[in-house]
């Protein structure tokens, strides 16, 4: 059966990441995953339990930051009955569920400092008390763990126990962020779009337009790969015909001419209110198509024929106009200020008209 997510890549950042993961894997050592939000941090944590001995144990996993601090230590460590209030019976924690197997910590750098301490022993000794026992018991557990957060400073600011970090940082893997993975962008796009494409039943994949791949290797991509993924399978769902290649993305789901405006953005910084301008829908539809086609001041450096520079840009700022409007005409000369008749002759004008 085909995994939800896999580690797709083909650059060298990409792949020096994964093979240091693969060699740390068959060590019975802590490891540490490094990296931005939605590169893929839990995907390596697999990884590493797939290639080791305990492959056949159990893979626990653990997010931090999703737990309350009063719950964190009886997930982790397990409580027996009436050891605190709402405890009517006992349970197991994470490390004994683990035993035998892999333990993913994801989030590490939230955990509290009492928390981290009872980690510490855990990590040490291979001991976890259960809240309200005070009878140890021994774990077989594999830690890795992975985080976001500078480590290393928040053990120098004291937020963070600087012996917990020495004991998991046998090994650190730190994953690149997508912007720093050349050529690994159209790569992942294809394999979201046809995921989707399969999905939605369509009969073929007509992959991605010169627009929209354009824009997807423009993108810095803040939250990586799980970024791309919605903003490519939204691309997908959004458009109709799978005859033509996809050539509209949309990168901000909220980006709406209704968006309600922030009270904060309607105040000056000495608290007076500020004049206020009514946008309509076509107003924030020719900002948008200007903004994307806006050229650079060394392209226009380099122009050495106006004509037929005004006429390249002209033609641009049409294409991506009509990719916007979904090739709905009416519409496209709306966004653009221009009527019906002009906007078709502007399209015979440069061949668009298809």
């Amino acid at each position: 059966m085909e995994r939800e997510n896999q580690s797709i890549g083909e650059s060298g950042a990409f792949l020096d990441a994964v093979e240091k993961a693969s060699r740390a894997a068959g060590l019975n050592r802590p490891v540490l995953v490094i990296g931005e939000r939605g590169t893929g941090k839990e995907l390596i944590a697999e990884r590493l339990h797939r290639l080791s001995m305990r492959w056949d144990g159990p893979l626990v996993t653990l997010n931090c930051a999703a737990m309350p601090e009063t719950l964190i230590e009886a997930e982790l460590f397990g409580h027996e009955a009436g050891s605190f209030t709402g405890a009517t019976k006992s349970r197991v924690g994470r490390f004994e569920e683990a035993d035998g197997g892999t333990l993913f910590l994801d989030e590490l750098g939230t955990l509290s400092s009492a928390a981290q301490e009872r980690l510490l022993r855990a990590v040490e000794y291979g001991e976890v008390t259960p809240i309200g026992s005070s009878r140890p018991r021994r774990v077989d557990v594999r830690i890795v763990a992975a985080t976001n957060a500078d480590l290393p400073q928040l053990a120098e600011e004291g937020k963070f126990r600087a012996d917990l970090l020495d004991r998991l940082c046998f090994e650190v893997v730190t994953l690149p962020p997508l912007r720093y993975r050349e050529g690994d962008v159209p790569v992942l796009a294809d394999y979201f779009g046809r995921r989707m494409a399969a999905e939605l039943e369509w009969e073929q994949w007509p992959g991605f337009g010169q627009l929209a791949s354009e824009a997807l290797a423009r993108h810095q991509w803040p939250g990586n790969v799980r970024e791309l993924r919605n903003v490519v399978e939204r691309a997908v769902y959004q458009w109709n015909d799978y005859s033509r290649p996809v050539d509209h993305v949309v990168f901000d789901p909220f980006a709406s001419p209704w968006k309600p405006a922030s009270l904060k953005s309607e105040k000056s910084l000495s608290g007076q209110s500020k004049p206020t301008t009514t946008h309509t829908p076509a107003d924030e539809a020719r900002t948008s198509v200007v903004a994307s086609v806006q050229p650079q001041e060394q392209a226009f450096a380099e122009v050495d024929d106006l004509k037929e520079a005004v006429d390249a840009f002209e033609k641009r700022i049409l294409e991506v106009a009509l990719a916007k409007s979904r090739y709905n005409q009416r519409q496209t000369a709306k966004a653009l200020n221009l009527t019906y008749d002009q906007l078709r002759h502007a399209l015979k004008r440069h061949d668009l008209l298809g």
